[in-house]
């Protein structure tokens, strides 16, 4: 699994105006089973996603399409880890522990 730390590097004005095509690529994101939880960072410097297990690569790939990196508006860090534990909710999405 992965957790996508997002930084902004706009000023907010500019992250606002982005921000509802950002919202619809996210929505893809869900509907595809990719990201499975997302929210702003609470000093709003950025955004948080927890995604899916998959090769870093087509996470790369993924990324690439978001509006706000698209645009520079934002820098990424990617943290993959390997869940040990997880709760039943995102056990199916684990592949470690789905069996």
């Amino acid at each position: 699994m992965y957790v996508v730390l997002l930084t902004y590097t706009a000023p907010l004005a500019e992250i606002d105006y982005v921000l509802p095509d950002h919202a619809e690529w996210l929505g893809r994101q869900f509907e595809h089973g990719t990201v499975l939880a997302s929210g702003r960072r609470a000093d709003r410097r950025g955004e948080v996603l927890l995604v899916r297990p998959m090769s870093e690569g087509k996470l790369e790939a993924t990324l690439a399409t978001d509006p706000l990196l698209l645009r520079h508006l934002a820098h990424h860090e990617i943290v993959e880890f390997a869940a040990t534990r997880t709760g039943p909710e995102l056990r199916a999405f684990n592949e470690a522990l789905a069996h």
